[in-house]
């Protein structure tokens, strides 16, 4: 059952996606679309799903459901893999690899292989003052307050 994002407690479960690359508008259209149709229909054995859904940087999914209502399961979870699977086809994208960071460049939002991330840190062109974007959180409340952080305070200030 998709429901306003703004109504599920901190306590919900998130998973983030960060894309490969920036997707156009109309393609965020098509995905916020599709995604919405997902979510409206998306149970754990037989029973719907209170989750939801926001785009942000035009690059990032972040998927939420209310475990107090109905906990996702293995296959729910695994609908959902599938689902952000067939975007990848789709859009010809990753949003599934967890070694590479999104950083922000001013107002610009980078993205690079972890590796060359290490590598920029080495070479002191970002710091540990530099914006990142934590996408290891667990819920809701975590990624308001965490996602967006200095990577002092992330798991990538082991590269600092």
């Amino acid at each position: 059952m998709f429901v306003p994002f703004d109504t599920l407690p901190e306590e919900s479960k998130i998973w983030i996606y960060q894309s490969n690359r920036k997707f156009s508008d109309e393609e965020i259209q098509d995905i916020e679309k599709d995604l919405t149709s997902f979510l409206e229909n998306w149970t754990a054995h037989g029973q719907n799903l209170e989750a939801s859904f926001v785009t942000r940087y035009n690059r990032f999914i972040i998927i939420a459901v209310n475990q107090e209502v109905q906990a996702a399961t293995g296959c729910s979870i695994d609908a959902s893999v599938q689902f952000i699977q067939n975007l990848e086809q789709k859009y010809n994208v990753d949003l599934l690899d967890k070694m590479n960071v999104t950083f922000k460049v001013g107002d610009h939002v980078a993205f690079k292989p972890l590796i060359e991330f290490k590598k920029m840190a080495k070479e002191k062109a970002v710091s540990e003052n530099t914006i990142v974007f934590n996408n290891l959180l667990n819920t809701l409340g975590e990624w308001q307050d965490f996602w967006e952080v200095p990577a002092s305070e992330s798991w990538h200030n082991r590269f600092f």
